[in-house]
């Protein structure tokens, strides 16, 4: 098995890519930060040939690593919903809107308010809210605010697309990652999409994940050589996580959390988002706001690195001292689905230190997840026993430690950082013919390196944190909605 795999993740903070050999292990990685504009209030933007240029280094290196001949498929993957409005040249004619950007709100409300929970229910298999990040929402925004960017958009495309065009000239995407835009066929919904004029004819055509959307220009690194459609950041990186069977379940830490569970079962639960079934795998997911970018914030907040916040952490012990933190910096996704909360630390006093503020903060986020992955489990209809976690948000052994506490469950982490590129590498592994199916090929390419257990003299103490986390949230509700009007 001498063939090479790439894959490529245009993440939130940074364009990551893998090289990987046919047994999976990890020849070289590649990362090309990025910068997100907020000028404006709930703004978040990011400028689309800052992703190209990460993409461009990437396969740069990798064929300075290997023979070019050897590879024989590149994967993509990308944030969502993120968007670029594109003209008929394949150009942007606006800075990316990334999933972080709220100010769609108003337009996410009226939306929402023109499509039943029932409609919701027969079309995506549950009560899937219309919220800021929605296509259709951001499609309106544009259309209200920059009529003549709408009028020169012919394609809205996900970052992955988008770099899909600039390899090959093809535009192509996937029906699991048109999020609240399909049903449960993979179509998408001509009923939903008339609420916006001219948004169906601006969407890309649907293929499966490993459909080969064209090869790599002339002129280009790895030229000649086939690139998949990819998949969403989630469903790439449940791959790279080792999660593809009915009951697995994966955490994926990154700028935000994304835990989500392969279930056939559907319990229809509010906050969840159920994804159309993809040959046999239906994924329940419950995507956070802030994760990583809640440390990242942080270490901006106190002038240190997150390295070294890091450090301060994994020497402190689970306090009743330490603050109560919600990551609510930019609202909340799932499962609460509330732009407007706000994060606070909650019971500061005169010690409270940067350890004390980092613990809070990883703590926190934990939280957050288990408020998530309590949803999913009512939602898919099981119990867990084991969860697999990826991204470079599980890289720190303190943090993996307090969410298996928090969580009370074991975490298994997966070996290469970046699940998410994993997971788009071994999407072309499947596109080449290498492996016959996505099953087969999670199965050969992931391997694992660590099982954090979950400290059973912290249960007690981690169970009432956790219902103070949540009542914190419900008080703060009426506060954080009247200044947001």
């Amino acid at each position: 098995m001498d063939f090479c795999l790439i894959g490529i993740d245009v993440g939130t903070t940074a364009t990551k890519a893998t090289l990987i050999d046919g047994r999976g292990a990890e020849l070289a990685r590649f990362e090309h930060p990025h910068a997100t504009a907020r000028s404006l209030s709930g703004m978040a933007e990011q400028a689309p040939e800052h992703w190209l240029a990460g993409v461009f280094g990437a396969l740069d290196q990798f064929s300075r690593v290997v023979d070019p001949a050897r590879v024989i498929g590149i994967g993509l993957t990308s944030q969502v919903n993120s968007h670029v409005f594109v003209d008929g040249e394949g150009n942007a004619v606006r800075p990316g809107i990334t999933w972080q950007d709220i100010r769609a709100a108003e337009e996410a409300l009226r939306l929402d308010g023109q499509v039943t929970s029932a409609q919701k229910t027969e079309w995506f298999g549950g009560p899937v809210p219309i919220d800021a990040s929605h296509a259709l929402s951001r499609m309106a925004f544009v259309a209200r605010n920059e009529p003549e960017n709408w009028a020169a958009t012919r394609h809205v495309l996900l970052p992955k697309d988008f770099v899909a065009l600039k390899l090959t000239g093809a535009v192509a995407s996937d029906p699991v990652s048109a999020v609240g835009l399909v049903d449960a066929s993979g179509a998408y919904v001509a009923d939903l999409l008339v609420l916006v004029d001219g948004a169906a004819d601006k969407l890309p055509p649907l293929h499966v994940f490993h459909h080969v959307t064209g090869r790599v220009a002339t002129g280009l690194p790895f030229a000649g050589v086939p690139v998949t459609v990819g998949a969403m950041d989630a469903w790439a990186g449940m791959f790279g996580c080792g999660v593809v069977a009915d009951g697995d379940a994966m955490y994926q830490s990154g700028t935000s959390e994304i835990p989500g569970i392969v279930s056939s079962t559907v319990v229809p639960t509010p906050g969840v988002v159920l994804f159309p079934p993809y040959e046999g795998i239906r994924m329940h997911a419950a995507p956070t706001q802030s994760g990583g970018a809640s440390l990242s914030w942080l270490s901006t907040l106190l002038g240190r690195s997150v390295p070294d916040l890091m450090e301060l952490a994994a020497s402190a012990a689970p306090d009743l001292a330490t603050p109560i933190f919600l990551p609510h910096l930019a609202g909340e996704r799932a499962p609460i689905w509330d732009a407007v909360s706000r994060g606070v630390f909650a019971r500061l006093d005169v010690n409270t230190g940067p350890q004390q503020l980092t613990l809070a903060v990883m703590e926190g986020v934990a939280h957050s997840a288990r408020w998530a992955f309590e949803a999913l489990q009512q939602s898919a209809g099981v119990r867990l026993d084991t969860i697999r976690i990826g991204g470079g948000g599980a890289r720190s052994d303190a943090w993996c430690q307090i969410r298996a506490d928090v969580l009370g469950v074991p975490l298994a982490r997966a070996g290469i950082p970046a699940a998410a590129a994993l997971g788009a590498a071994i999407i072309a592994g499947v596109g080449s013919g290498a492996f016959a199916s996505l099953p087969n090929a999670v199965r050969e390419l992931v391997r694992f390196e660590r099982t954090f257990e979950p400290d059973p003299t912290r249960r007690d103490f981690y169970d009432e944190r956790f219902e103070h986390y949540r009542a914190l949230y419900q008080d703060l509700r009426p506060f954080n909605q009247r200044f947001a009007r």
